[in-house]
Formats: structure tokens, C-alpha cells, sequence
């Protein structure tokens, strides 16, 4: 038995290695995600740029505008001196933010008074606009802090803010981890899913048929391959977030690859039922994409899973990726342990059993 699934595992490997393009296939997107993501899929808000109508010639304003002109949020600042200046700055797309201080600004800071500043943002580029206040709001309380008496300076001074687990708010340590998630699924679920879909159309799949294989063999000669290919990918992501991109490693490499295990176990199953239901690979990979999009939305990778209606957080708990994006980055950042994790190591298991399951059944009913 072990002899034929080793003829099996070994003749898959052969199939996605066989030719350079193959490997090149398998390899370079690894190499090219790991080198654009990281600065190209951030939500920092950098090389902006923002419009100003001051109203006020006073020296606070002044000294405000100043300020925004210096932040490394913005790279270019825009002088407006209208209103219809203000539709036109935002309706063409060429500010992110418009800043408007009103007549008096300068003179009610003068008296102590409050002081009103009106922010214009960009709803079409709503995220990127509400970070961009953010920075803005920032300036706007160092200033009042500057301003405020010494006895309110010391209250404020006494407020220490500190980031765990990432204390630069480096954005590198958000993807990179997540990338071991997402390149992991991507890979084997196309080689997964691929795989009978390639059979039917070389001719081959009559002599699987005959072959001595059970169809639980089968699945398995088919899943190791792509279990093989996604370890090599992910550690290839791990180490270049540990020496390319000095990200501190803080957990066990022995839990993260026994999730891992048991979370490609889970996209495998996933993988074989798209390609026992698949005619061609074209219909296999189409499947793929369907299964890939809304799992990578749905994962918390690009929004949180508790900002989603309550309906769909039960629905999400049947996606794999939601539950290992947790586990990479808690291990990856956080050094969790197993009891941990367990919370959502148990459903990658649950989930395993079931689609591989089902993909089982399916395949008795093709081979018999």
C-alpha cells in the first residue's frame, strides 16, 4: 500500500516539477508577492497630498499650515483661496483632505477660546481619509498641548501610549505573517484542485480508475504534493520576514508548522472537492478563484471579523483562513501557545475532516 501511494506522491511531484516553467510558476510569484506587498498593500497614509483654505491671517494659522506643511503624512501642500476652489480640489481627486480654518481662528486661540477647524475629506478614498485626519488630529493636539499651562502640560505629559507586539506600528509585521496565510492557501488549492482536472484532460484518469488505489489513497497522493509545495512557500516567507525584514520571530516553529499541517489538510479537502466536481482545468481554476477571493475578504487580513454583521461571523467560522491568519500571527508576533491557539486549531480539524470527507465520497463515486 505504501509503495503505491509513494509511486502516486511521487509522480504528482514529477508532473508540477517536471519543467522549469513549472517551477518557475511555483516559485516566482512566492518571490514577487514577498517583495511588492509589503510597501505596495499598506494602509499607511504617505506621499499625499493636502489643500488648505485658510480664511485667517493670523500667526496661529500660519503657524498650523506650517505644521501640515511638515508632516511626512503629506508631501505636498495646496493653497486655496475659495470655495470653489474646495469643490474643485476634492471633485478632481487632487487633495485627500482639505483643511479650512475660518476667519477668526486665530484671534479665538488668541483669547482662549475654542477654536473651530473645518476638515473636508475624500469619501471615495474614505480609509485612507480618516487615517489622513488622524495625522492631522495629531498636529492639531501638540499644538493645544504647546499652548496649554504648565500644570495642564504636566497632566498631559503623564499619558504614555505604547504598541504591543508591534511598538513602531510597522505595517510590514501586519502583511508579511498574513502572506504565509495567503500565499499557503493559493498554492495548494491550485495544485489540489488542478490535479484531477489535469488527468481528465491528458487521458490519464481511466488508468487512475483501474489502477489498485483506493479512493482514499488518491486523495492523499494528491494532497501530500500540494502539502509539500505550500511548506516549501510558506518557509521561504518566513525567513525573509526574519532576515529581510527583521521582523522578530517570537513563538515555536514546531506549533506553527503543525497548524499549518493541519490547516492545508483543510484547503486540500476544499481543493479536492473543486476538482472532483471540475471537468477541465479551466473550470478547476475558475473554482479556485471563486473559493480565494471571498476567503482572503472574509479572513480578517483586510478587515476586522468583528466589524462584520453577526449573521456572516457565524458563516466566516467555515473559512480555514480565518482561523489560521489568527494562528500565524499570534505565533509569528505574539509567542501563543497552544492552549492558545486551540480555539482555532479545533475548527481547521473539524473543518479537514469534513470536506475531506465529502471529497472522499465523491471520488468512491467515481471510481466505482
Amino acid at each position: 500500500m505504501f509503495l503505491r501511494l509513494a509511486t502516486l506522491i511521487i509522480k504528482e511531484l514529477q508532473t508540477l516539477l517536471q519543467d522549469k516553467q513549472s517551477r518557475v510558476i511555483l516559485i516566482m510569484p512566492v518571490v514577487l508577492q514577498l517583495a511588492l506587498f509589503p510597501f505596495a498593500a499598506t494602509l499607511e497614509v504617505t506621499n499625499n497630498t493636502l489643500a488648505v483654505f485658510n480664511e485667517d491671517s493670523g500667526k496661529e494659522a500660519l503657524e498650523l499650515v506650517q505644521r501640515f506643511s511638515q508632516a511626512q503624512a503629506f508631501t505636498e501642500l495646496i493653497p486655496l483661496y475659495s470655495e470653489a476652489e474646495v469643490r474643485d480640489v476634492l471633485d478632481n481627486q487632487q487633495a485627500l483632505i482639505v483643511v479650512r480654518f475660518p476667519a477668526d481662528f486665530s484671534r479665538n486661540v488668541a483669547a482662549g477660546r475654542a477654536a473651530r477647524i473645518q476638515a473636508l475629506l475624500d469619501g471615495r478614498r474614505s480609509n485612507s481619509g480618516q487615517i489622513a485626519l488622524g495625522y492631522v488630529q495629531q498636529i492639531l493636539q501638540a499644538y493645544i498641548g504647546e499652548r496649554l499651562n504648565d500644570k495642564q502640560q504636566v497632566a498631559l505629559s503623564n499619558l504614555i501610549i505604547r504598541n504591543q507586539f508591534n511598538p513602531n506600528l510597522d505595517y510590514v509585521r501586519h502583511i508579511v505573517p498574513g502572506l504565509v496565510a495567503i500565499i499557503t492557501t493559493i498554492s495548494t488549492l491550485i495544485v489540489t484542485a488542478l490535479s484531477v482536472a489535469r488527468e481528465r484532460e491528458q487521458g490519464t484518469f481511466d488508468q487512475l480508475l483501474a489502477s489498485p488505489l483506493t479512493p482514499g489513497m488518491v486523495m492523499v497522493g494528491k494532497a501530500i504534493p500540494a502539502m509539500l509545495v505550500a511548506m516549501v512557500q510558506a518557509t521561504i516567507i518566513l525567513l525573509a520576514g526574519i532576515f529581510i525584514y527583521r521582523i522578530p520571530f517570537a513563538g515555536s516553529f514546531g506549533l506553527l508548522y503543525a497548524s499549518m499541517t493541519f490547516y492545508i489538510l483543510a484547503l486540500a479537502g476544499f481543493g479536492l472537492l473543486i476538482s472532483s466536481v471540475c471537468a477541465t482545468q479551466q473550470q478547476a481554476f475558475l473554482g479556485v478563484f471563486s473559493f480565494v477571493m471571498p476567503a482572503i475578504l472574509l479572513s480578517g487580513f483586510v478587515a476586522p471579523v468583528e466589524n462584520m454583521p453577526t449573521w456572516l461571523q457565524y458563516l466566516d467560522w467555515l473559512n480555514p483562513l480565518r482561523h489560521f491568519m489568527i494562528i500565524v500571527k499570534g505565533v509569528f508576533l505574539k509567542d501563543m501557545g497552544l492552549s492558545a491557539i486551540l480555539q482555532n486549531l479545533w475548527p481547521l480539524l473539524v473543518i479537514a475532516a469534513g470536506t475531506l470527507g465529502v471529497a472522499n465520497w465523491m471520488f468512491r463515486r467515481r471510481l466505482e
